[in-house]
């Protein structure tokens, strides 16, 4: 499965694991993993470990993730990416709107 989502044990973190191609045929199923989950989830973690590319569309994504988190006042983290998607999402400047870790 290439989007799995899973709440921690204290219920109040999501993390959304992206496994091979995060694009457009991902949408709904990264949609799905946050938009039915829990009011008491206050932050998400993407993880990207397992991500071998990322494409506008996946920018888009984590966008309406962070819409859906509270905006500015949005507590995403993005997590072990590889070189090549680290670099996608430094030239996006999306280390202003996440933390890329």
């Amino acid at each position: 499965m290439p989007i799995e989502a899973r709440r921690s044990d204290d219920g109040q973190t999501l993390t959304i694991r992206v496994e091979g191609r995060f694009d457009f045929s991902t949408h709904q199923a990264f949609r799905d993993a946050y938009e039915h989950s829990d009011p008491a989830v206050t932050r998400y973690v993407v993880d990207l470990s397992d991500t071998t590319y990322l494409d506008s569309s996946a920018l888009g994504m984590l966008l309406l993730l962070r819409d859906h988190a509270g905006g500015d006042s949005a507590c995403i983290s993005v997590e072990n990416c590889n070189s090549d998607v680290r670099r996608i999402l430094a030239i996006s400047n999306f280390e202003q709107l996440f933390s890329i870790r």
